[in-house]
């Protein structure tokens, strides 16, 4: 018999057990589950809702039952359907009629909210540790690639000369917000909400506020109905790893595409890299490629969990229990991804001569050309007309503006002079952007020592 049958006459078939149990996956929660129970157990005895000796009976056998988890000689029962009725089973096999006491007070439904907050608040503090290393590889490539300069893009076009360190910085500036973000996660979800019972909380004196500092936690929540039917914070996780694997993802793209034959900015670590079982040149960016193709498994995940919650009545309903497969899988998957990720590419090489190579072609100083001109008195939209001209000049001749002669350029402007060649050279182009913020290498330093105090200071 279930230990919630006795308004039930006949028992469920093995196929609504199947069906009906969510064992096979929230068992991951076991931990969480016991410390919940002993931080409960505890509280039921300080307020004398059970004798004292027998919330230490409880607190210990929860214990044992803990280690004997860990070391892999307990398995669990599908009948007994999840993590917690396994384990108040385990408990009354132990220690009989006492560990039937352990659910005084509470609710699965407000047991497996407490223990997702619990799991999910361990799980935020391995990634943002994660996060952090990431950066801190962001800002030792960005402090060794100063003044290796590359070529800035839009729409996929060169645009103009930057540097690698800038372009990296602007990276860790995408994963700085994503470290807040996860901050302010973990701050909304820091609420406990055993004790709201079913939905309408209990006639027992508990103290929830014991349970909370026992537990961790910095607060008690506010209404029971709400602590029993809120998956915002699940929601809320999902999707900031969402746009977390968004920001991976950008970032494996570009990757992709520089070490290509026709880029060669970089080459991608063989560790990182698989071979073809047909074509022996090949080198294919796979780990790169994966975490770009993982970011439509975390998406899947967040579109599961709004849809699973969109219609759904206050307070619980069993449609709830679908949230986990979802969330385990986010962990799961961002975890591994920002680990990879990482060590990926602290072991690529950049190809800092190919990267100046690509600065130089595509008329990148054509912008630093229009500015000579405005510095001598042209107004900017005659300056961007004359250089326009001159990059057409240039591409019908097969030529760029360093080719160009001096009376060349006169033939287009004559304000023009011998120093035009200085302020179109590449390393000039860059050095001379010291707007904040910008590419010019004292900017970056700048940036850099602003993501290193950010890195010492944020904290969960």
């Amino acid at each position: 018999m279930k230990l919630w049958g006795g308004r039930f006459e006949k028992q469920s078939s093995k196929e609504i057990d199947d069906f009906h149990s969510s064992i096979s996956f929230d068992c991951r929660l076991y931990k969480e589950d016991i410390l919940g129970s002993i931080a409960h157990a505890e509280m039921l005895g300080n307020q004398g809702i059970i004798p004292k000796n027998q919330a230490k009976l409880l607190i210990d056998e929860l214990n044992k039952i803990l280690e004997d988890i860990e070391s892999g000689n307990i398995k669990f029962d599908i009948q007994a359907e999840d993590i917690h009725m396994n384990i108040e089973k385990i408990l009354i096999e132990r220690i009989g009629d006492i560990g039937k006491k352990l659910h005084t007070g509470r609710s699965r439904n407000d047991q497996v909210a407490l223990d997702i907050r619990l799991y999910l608040k361990n799980q935020i503090q391995i990634i943002f540790d994660k996060l952090i290393r990431l950066e801190s590889t962001l800002i030792d490539l960005s402090t060794q690639n100063l003044d290796t300069i590359m070529p800035g893009y839009t729409h996929m076009q060169k645009a103009q000369p930057t540097t690698l360190a800038h372009h990296l910085m602007a990276y860790f500036q995408m994963f700085k917000r994503d470290i807040t973000r996860i901050k302010d996660c973990y701050n909304r979800m820091d609420e406990m909400p055993l004790g709201a019972g079913a939905l309408a909380a209990t006639t027992y004196p508990l103290d929830r506020n014991f349970v909370a500092q026992k537990l961790g936690f910095k607060k008690i929540t506010d209404n029971s109905i709400d602590s029993v039917s809120d998956r915002d914070f699940v929601i809320e996780f999902t999707a900031w790893a969402s746009i977390t694997m968004m920001h991976l993802s950008r970032f494996c793209e570009e990757m992709i595409i520089w070490s290509t034959d026709e880029f060669k900015f970089i080459e991608i670590d063989d560790s990182f890299s698989t071979g073809s079982s047909i074509m022996p040149q090949k080198k294919n960016p796979d780990m790169a490629e994966l975490i770009r193709g993982k970011t439509g498994r975390v998406y899947g995940n967040l579109i599961a969990l709004l849809t699973t919650m969109k219609s759904l009545p206050l307070a619980y309903n069993k449609d709830m229990q679908e949230d986990k497969e979802s969330l385990f899988d986010t962990v799961d998957t961002i975890k591994k991804c920002i680990d990879v990720f990482t060590d990926m590419l602290k072991t690529t090489k950049i190809n800092k001569d190919r990267l100046l190579d690509g600065a130089k072609g595509g008329f990148t100083n054509s912008t630093d050309a229009a500015d000579y001109l405005v510095k001598k008195g042209v107004p900017f939209r005659d300056a961007h007309k004359i250089i326009g001209k001159l990059v057409l000049y240039c591409i019908k001749n097969d030529l760029d503006l360093y080719k160009l002669t001096l009376e060349e350029y006169k033939n287009f402007s004559p304000y023009f002079e011998q120093d035009i060649y200085q302020h179109i050279n590449l390393h000039q182009c860059v050095s001379q952007r010291e707007v904040y913020g910008g590419p010019a290498p004292e900017q970056v330093k700048i940036s850099i020592q602003n993501g290193i105090k950010f890195l010492e200071d944020i904290k969960l």
